[in-house]
């Protein structure tokens, strides 16, 4: 036998190691079977017809996905920051489990952490939680440049793609990069993948004028994924970035379904009940692409929901489909009429869900609206979508979302967050695109301080961490404030039981000068300063926060630009005594050429104060109950937003100016809090009385204030949806719930 050197055997042994290590990264975990293609690439996962399949017990077994969109944000942090950590992640994969979801679903690449714990989490699972991989574009920069094909956005995309498939079998050293993620990716999550999800929800603007310069790009036939006859430019553009990703995938031996991100704005359907031209502008249809030699297969994947565009409350052609009691359905004819344009391929819903906020956004029918739910109807609807997709013959549904997200903005509250970019450290309770989550992100007293009538929870308080104001308030014992991240919180106790038959409370909020100083409220009375806003609590709709007509900053934005009914004049000016009721804007006046037809512009109530309990263990919960009282106890909450604060993590509030014809934020010494009670009988008042006939010297009033904090304290607590939710999963495509999370 010939003599080898030791060099040439230690080289040997590295090679032999390094084989080894390949075949055991690289090959399917132990609990995961799966299925060889032709080529040896490894299948757990496949399209067949209009479904998705698993592999396992030997076979193919149809797979109805059951998902939640996990985001990658946490209080305080914006989502490039990428701030969660692997304990949180186990404990999350844990509920969302029990929750009856088989699948997770997440919009770009994570943090190491994340697919650590998720391979962890599997290893000793009873079943896999599987999960869909999305690879976000650069998205601001199709949005301002308008073309796809842009040489530094076409890069970026195929290269963001490279690092997905690189991190998601564990074999990626991403470099750090701006908001995005990095770090070395070790965990092979392959074997746990169910799809690649590629893409963002399509600017039509970009899409069309993509289509318009690029006339040229027709024909693509990639490795696996070719572009039809009648695909435009952006499709084709669509089937080299899914080409580029199967064959990158190929090298880790594994091939899954593929799908891109669409959304109802850019479907390939017609809404002749769509009244702005861009909602129904362009389409970009899955049906245009196909695979070959790609066994996983492809399918189409939607963001649905009931509420928006506006054609699901306003398109006659949607009311075919109705409920029992004849109401129509407009969401479920809209998946029918998806599901039938989409022949032979699967169809999935992968966003859909209403959000439990106090603020709305659009309405729509069956009150599947924006927002305006507390978490119990947040359920209930959540549960309801999810059976209409199911009964149209999709291939799954994905809520949106499992954590409530801070960072999140709406469009009629964002002209309201100043500055923007502080928008993560508080919780702003008007904008709904903040609660969307099955798990509530509550801010840092929210829990600790139950709104129920009872103040024994407050005495738990560290005295530096609540305020007791000093001096004298006729028909008052005491009165207490403190704040978190998405309130500011009062107690008192009053002289006698409070009877909302007999009597109304007020409290005047004075955040910067200026102001209402008079007004029917204050019973003939006059201030030393301006109240920006007015809470009032008393029977049913009475109690809600108002303000003064020239600080009202919705009728201030919305009437000059937006087609609101403009203020009166004599509203405008300073101490017009007037106070409106708060409002938020569910719909702009829309004026052709921009529109096919007029229609006007549409506002809600936003201030109502809801009486009830915020104690979970209460039958009478309701996670939008703002005050309650017994006996001679009342204890609420007000959002800060109500109250005037643009930033209260910096005490910025709105001015009663502007700035370039913009709403501008000054900073704020803190909250003088003016209490007075006004009794029905004869309309008097109890309190105000400067004791010199003079005006009532709010000025002289304690000033409740804090630091300015630039970090976020908050809790996590699972909604009352949630056991909803669950039970809708349970009965729906088979079950795959474990015990409760505890």
């Amino acid at each position: 036998m010939r003599n080898t050197s030791p060099a040439a055997w230690l080289l040997r042994l590295v090679v032999i190691g390094a084989a080894v290590l390949l075949v055991w990264h690289y090959w399917p975990a132990p609990k995961v079977e799966s299925v060889q293609s032709a080529d040896g690439s490894h299948i757990k996962f496949r399209t067949q017809d209009d479904r998705i399949e698993i592999y396992e017990n030997n076979g193919w077994t149809p797979f109805f996905v059951k998902g939640v969109n996990v985001g990658a944000a946490l209080p305080g942090h914006d989502p490039g920051e990428l701030p969660i950590p692997k304990e949180t992640y186990l404990d999350w994969f844990k509920k969302i489990q029990a929750l009856g979801a088989n699948t997770i679903r997440v919009y770009t690449i994570l943090s190491p952490a994340f697919y650590q714990a998720l391979v962890e989490y599997n290893e000793r699972a009873e079943k896999p939680l599987y999960f869909i991989q999305g690879v976000w574009t650069p998205e601001d920069e199709l949005i301002e440049k308008k073309d796809a094909y842009l040489s530094e956005i076409y890069g970026e995309f195929l290269t963001e793609i490279s690092y997905a498939v690189s991190a998601v079998y564990g074999a990626a050293d991403i470099p750090q990069r701006f908001g995005k993620a990095s770090g070395a990716y070790r965990y092979n999550a392959g074997p746990y993948l169910l799809a690649w999800h590629i893409g963002t929800e399509w600017e039509p603007r970009m899409v069309k004028n993509t289509n318009e310069i690029h006339k040229d790009k027709t024909g693509f036939k990639g490795s696996y994924i070719f572009a039809k006859p009648q695909a435009s430019p952006f499709e084709n553009w669509l089937a080299e970035m899914l080409d580029h990703l199967a064959v990158l995938e190929t090298q880790y031996g594994w091939k899954h379904p593929l799908t891109f991100t669409n959304w109802v704005t850019t479907d390939p359907l017609e809404h002749p009940g769509e009244i702005l031209i861009t909602e129904d502008m362009i389409g970009v249809d899955a049906m245009h692409l196909g695979v070959n030699g790609w066994p996983a297969g492809y399918f189409a994947s939607y963001h649905a929901y009931p509420y928006y565009p506006d054609f699901f409350r306003l398109d006659e052609t949607l009311h075919d489909v109705k409920e029992a009691d004849g109401t129509p359905n407009t969401y479920r004819s809209y998946l029918r009429k998806l599901k039938e344009h989409h022949q032979g391929i699967p169809v999935m819903i992968t966003e859909f869900g209403v959000p439990s906020s106090l603020g709305v956004a659009h309405l729509t029918g069956m009150n599947r609206n924006q927002g305006g739910h507390n978490e119990a109807e947040q359920g209930r609807i959540n549960a309801s979508l999810l059976s209409d997709i199911s009964n149209e013959g999709m291939a799954g549904g994905i809520v949106f979302s499992w954590q409530d997200e801070w960072f999140k903005r709406t469009w009629n509250t964002m002209h309201f967050e100043i500055p923007q970019n502080r928008r993560k450290l508080w919780h702003n309770v008007l904008t709904n695109e903040q609660h969307f989550g099955l798990v509530a992100m509550l801010s840092g007293k929210d829990g600790l301080l139950k709104i129920d009538g009872d103040d024994a929870d407050w005495k738990a308080l560290k005295k530096e961490d609540k305020k007791q104001l000093e001096g004298s308030y006729p028909g008052w014992k005491s009165l207490t404030m403190t704040h978190d991240e998405a309130y500011v919180y009062i107690t008192g106790e009053l002289e006698r039981p409070f009877d909302p038959e007999r009597e109304k409370l007020y409290f005047g909020v004075d955040i910067t000068p200026g102001g209402n100083k008079h007004g029917e409220a204050l019973g003939g009375r006059k201030l030393d300063e301006g109240l920006e806003t007015l809470i009032v609590l008393g029977k049913g709709d009475e109690s809600e926060v108002q303000i003064a007509a020239n600080y009202d900053f919705h009728t201030r934005l919305y009437g000059k630009q937006y087609g609101m009914i403009p203020p009166k004049p004599e509203d405008e000016k300073d101490d017009s005594g007037v106070f409106h009721p708060w409002k938020l804007a569910v719909g702009l006046e829309m004026i052709p050429p921009d529109t096919k037809k007029y229609s006007p512009f549409e506002d809600v109530p936003a201030g109502k104060l809801l009486r009830g309990t915020t104690d979970p263990a209460s039958k009478e919960f309701n996670s939008l109950a703002m005050w309650q009282a017994k006996g001679s106890k009342v204890e609420l909450r007000v959002p800060w937003m109500l109250l005037g604060f643009t930033d209260p993590s910096s005490l910025q509030v709105m001015s009663y100016g502007e700035k370039d014809g913009k709403l501008y934020a000054v900073p704020s010494q803190g909250i003088r809090l003016v209490p007075w009670i006004a009794q029905r009988s004869d309309g008097s008042v109890q309190g105000l009385d400067s004791g010199n006939g003079g005006a009532y010297p709010v000025t002289s009033l304690p000033l409740y204030s804090w630091p300015a904090w630039n970090q976020s304290v908050y809790t996590e607590r699972l909604k009352q949806s949630y056991p909803l939710v669950q039970e809708a999963f349970r009965h729906i495509g088979g079950s795959d719930t474990t015990k409760n999370p505890s």
